[in-house]
């Protein structure tokens, strides 16, 4: 039985992928990297994006930050404007 994660999608995030949230199953690693690399696969506008920062649990995370299923995950796009 696979483990799963909450994942909340924000600007242009929510546009690619169709929803607002979505839950998504922890890859084997743990890691938030190997977690963007499936989202990637499987949404592949997402690679296309300049920039994307991820929250874990409402602070900036880094790559091989581990996740648990009671984490909530956020994908926060790049910003523009003046």
């Amino acid at each position: 039985m696979s483990k799963t994660v909450s994942v909340l999608l924000f600007g242009i995030t929510r546009e690619i992928v169709g929803t607002s949230s979505l839950a998504t199953a922890i890859p084997p690693s743990g890691e938030i990297g190997d977690l963007l690399d499936t989202l990637r696969e499987r949404y592949p506008a997402l690679s296309g994006l300049r920039s994307l920062l991820v929250a874990v649990n409402g602070e900036y995370a880094e790559l091989n930050t581990k996740i648990t299923p009671k984490d909530e995950i956020a994908l926060i796009p790049p910003v523009s404007g003046g």
